[in-house]
């Protein structure tokens, strides 16, 4: 099994004044600011190079401290080197790093952007000793213009500067916080420095951006810590500046509005947010944490909802992974993330992921000791690298052996055997108990010295005979009882073996393969655990495991069961039915726990709430998607469960009181509470989360609710519909949502049934002076606000019934006539007139009716 792990590349000692960097990184650590101690340390593309950002605290100075390492050390040693350590009375802003990919091996040009609109571009080269100024240039036209952000895009210097305006009407002062403009400038490089051309705008009047770039495109993020306008926050704007093409985009929707500002040559902010201005009153987009560029055009983005999206050039968002949900609560701790190829490194505190970026699969965790920054190597693109207090590391592949080579086996030959026969004694043990009458319990020992029982010893020679001819296997018709009984046990010994073979691992075991060792088994015993029958002892240990390895045992049951969260937030597996009728095998224990407010702490729990259990612990929102899969696994249908009346057993217990009986203090998750509830898809389960939501006063959630359910099911459309027409009998919360109200009403609810529930429920205080009569109590309801219901109830009543329409009406053809009678015929009264009439004299005609 492939695994990974951090290897040092450097502790900064091959570093000029390394040690210096590391005891500034050591200190950053220690203060407050540990938030931040690494967003002004800034890596060069080939790595060769730390820069490092130091802002004095209440003046305008700055600092700039450079670290370098040769490639050849000596030229250190023999000539006197000059490091790039600048002390200016204006803020650095940012640097650049210009491309120098075709020039020979040691050489890099760098840009230091400051506040007042100069550039410096230095160039560092190992023959001539370390870094020496080329020039310095006016970035800006405006000596007043303030750069805020910059960045390079291919052969263009952009920014985002800050115009003052000359003017101090009421309009200026208002739009303030649109005084910022968007500037590039075209650039060549030569062997003087670097070549600028004019100063181009692209965008007038808008707020503060920072600019990123990927690629060909140029991503422009509003700067949220000094924005007043919380509309403008929700979105960002992408902008390739060959085309002059302007996108609006959210964190939520993705692209809302493509501009081509090639007709107009400049563009204006607050003219091109015109045209989106009714979809930002009502998108509510996450906040963007941290992001990165990928470099071919696309933008990583760490959410606030736990999201990690990708934005990709053309405006679609694209989801793929979703961090536990108590990763992001701590506002203080450090993130980084960046891609490498198809895998995406994300550093969350103290834990680094690695997620497959084609399919969102988390690869694997890696513990960190210190918090780090991420950062892409030119030379080695494809390793996620990172940068913390102790040096510089890169993430390796290792190979963690869960099955021993034949020489490993044979030289422990001896250890695994002892091994192997204690599990033949203690599994006899247990089948002779089982079949015992006798209440003395019976122990491994007694069966070794009391001659009790002889296939123990006869089992040690078969395995030991397993041990030293593992190579030699006989199958077929042509084996003998010795070797068929090698193959049917062959499974079961291997597995003894290779689980020895990990416990003596993990002893010997580094603290780094540690955690792996510890996953390894954890996973191994639960998916042997599911796999058998789940007894009392079984479930016992199983719930033993889950209370000491938390966080493995969470690891262990994705990956038994193949849980993958979509992007739509739905959950899939891939486990066999087999193992899912384990994990919801029904338990009348748990009919106890569900009388009670929540399950206690002690107490040994069924495989589906232990499942559940951890699955609130880390990722809670992911339980009402888990009971769905859990219902359509059980085969729970939705036809049936739309069944009032039925008493339910504890074997029958249904799957979302099971999952609401782990829940700790269910009255501080009541937004979970009312999801679970919800999913179940009971109508019984429906009342009471409708109920909940009412006691809450969240109507436009009710609503939802009624209308998502009234087409579902008749009866409970009756239920629904009465309860909240009690409610609007009672305040006047629900007067915007009337008319969805009232299009609820079912078919057989007539007038009175309708006044008699509003003249039930009516406030005491409106009883008094009449239900429909004046009072100064705005919240009671007036016969203008029943005057749709009872004008459509009553149309309906009034309306001919169809029911009997096909009989009364009259057909298209007449009926044929019936046989005509004669009047005058006698009637035979006696039985000679009878016998007359069946036998008439000869020349007589008798008619017959």
């Amino acid at each position: 099994m492939t695994r990974h792990a951090l290897e040092q590349v450097t502790d900064f000692g091959d570093f000029t004044r390394g040690k210096e960097l590391k005891d500034f990184l050591k200190q950053s650590y220690s203060n407050n600011s540990r938030k931040n101690c690494l967003s002004n340390v800034r890596v060069s593309p080939d790595g060769r190079h730390i820069h490092v950002i130091l802002h004095a605290p209440n003046t305008p100075k700055s600092d700039l401290m450079t670290y370098d390492k040769y490639l050849r050390p000596q030229l250190v040693q023999c000539k006197k080197h000059f490091d790039l350590v600048l002390t200016r009375d204006v803020p650095i802003v940012d640097l650049i790093y210009f491309d120098q990919s075709n020039t020979d091996d040691g050489v890099t040009l760098l840009g230091i952007i400051f506040e007042n609109g100069k550039a410096e571009f230095w160039k560092f080269s190992e023959r001539k000793s370390g870094w020496h100024l080329l020039q310095t240039v006016d970035l800006c036209n405006s000596p007043r213009a303030k750069i805020n952000s910059v960045c390079i895009s291919q052969h263009f210097i952009i920014w985002c500067e800050e115009r003052p305006s000359n003017s101090s009407s009421v309009h200026n002062v208002a739009c303030g916080n649109f005084r910022f403009c968007i500037c590039k400038r075209s650039f060549d490089i030569n062997e003087g420095g670097v070549c600028l051309g004019g100063v181009k705008t692209a965008m007038h009047n808008n707020p503060r951006y920072l600019v990123i770039s990927s690629g060909d495109i140029v991503y422009l993020l509003p700067d949220i810590k000094e924005e007043s306008f919380i509309s403008i926050s929700k979105v960002f704007l992408t902008w390739s500046p060959q085309h002059e093409i302007f996108k609006i985009l959210s964190a939520s929707n993705g692209t809302l509005l493509i501009k081509n500002s090639t007709a107009n040559k400049e563009s204006d902010f607050r003219h091109l947010v015109t045209d989106c201005i009714g979809i930002l009153s009502i998108i509510t987009p996450p906040d963007v944490y941290s992001f990165c560029p990928t470099g071919c055009g696309d933008l990583l983005l760490l959410l606030s909802s736990g999201w990690v999206c990708i934005m990709q050039r053309d405006g679609v968002l694209r989801q793929i992974y979703k961090l536990p949900d108590n990763c992001l609560t701590n506002s203080g701790v450090q993130n980084s993330l960046n891609i490498y190829h198809d895998i995406l490194a994300l550093a969350v505190g103290r834990m680094m992921y690695l997620i497959d970026v084609k399919c969102g699969l988390e690869l694997d965790r890696i513990t960190l000791k210190k918090e780090g920054l991420l950062f892409v190597n030119c030379l080695d693109s494809h390793s996620p690298q990172m940068l913390s207090e102790a040096g510089l590391f890169v993430v390796i592949q290792t190979e963690a052996e869960a099955k021993p080579k034949a020489s490993v086996v044979h030289s422990e030959t001896i250890h695994s055997s002892a091994v192997l026969v204690e599990a033949v004694f203690e599994e006899a043990c247990k089948y002779y108990q089982q079949r015992s009458l006798s209440t003395t319990k019976l122990t491994a020992e007694k069966l070794r010295t009391g001659g009790m029982f002889q296939a123990p010893i006869s089992l040690a020679a078969i395995i030991s005979d397993y041990l030293t001819n593992q190579t030699i296997k006989i199958a077929g018709k042509d084996a003998s009882g010795h070797g068929k009984l090698l193959i049917s046990l062959d499974s079961e010994l291997k597995s003894l073996i290779v689980l020895e073979d990990i416990k003596t691992s993990m002893v010997k075991a580094s603290e780094n393969d540690l955690g792996s060792y510890c996953e390894t088994l954890v996973q191994q015993e639960i998916c042997r655990l599911l796999s058998s029958e789940m007894d009392k002892e079984n479930l016992q240990y199983l719930n033993s495991i889950f209370h000491l390895f938390s966080t493995e045992a969470w690891q262990a049951i994705q990956a038994v069961l193949q849980l993958r969260c979509n992007g739509a937030g739905s959950l899939s597996t891939k486990a066999p039915s087999e193992l899912w009728k384990i994990v919801l095998s029904p338990i009348q224990t748990m009919a106890t726990f569900t009388q009670q407010k929540h399950t206690p702490a002690n107490a040994v729990l069924p495989v589906f709430e232990l499942l559940c259990k951890s699955m609130f612990k880390f990722q809670p929102s992911w339980l009402p998607r888990f009971l769905e899969l859990a219902q359509q696994q059980s085969g729970t249908s939705s036809n049936s469960s739309w069944n009032y009346g039925v008493k339910e057993s504890s074997e029958s217990l249904p799957l979302y009181k099971r999952v609401l009986a782990i829940v700790p203090c269910i009255d501080a998750y009541q937004d979970l509470e009312v999801e679970l509830l919800l999913c179940s898809q009971r109508p019984n389960a429906i009342m009471q989360a409708l109920r909940i939501l009412i006691g809450l006063g969240e109507w436009g959630r009710v609503t939802q609710v009624a209308e998502r359910f009234c087409r579902q099911s008749p009866l409970l459309n009756k239920e629904i519909f009465t309860t909240l027409l009690c409610e609007v009998s009672q305040h006047r919360d629900l007067d915007p949502y009337l008319d969805l109200l009232w299009a609820l009403c079912p078919e057989d609810m007539t007038v009175t049934a309708i006044l008699n529930i509003v003249l039930k429920n009516m406030p005491s205080t409106a009883q008094s002076s009449g239900p429909f009569q004046g009072h100064t109590n705005d919240s009671q309801p007036t016969i203008g606000v029943l005057k749709p219901l009872l004008s459509k109830v009553l149309q309906r009543e009034t309306r001919p019934r169809q029911r009997y329409a096909d009989i009364l009406q009259s057909p298209s053809l007449p009926p044929p006539a019936p046989p005509r009678q004669v009047k005058d015929l006698a009637m035979v009264n006696t039985e000679l007139d009878i016998d007359q009439k069946e036998s008439p004299p000869s020349g007589s005609q008798v008619n017959h009716m």
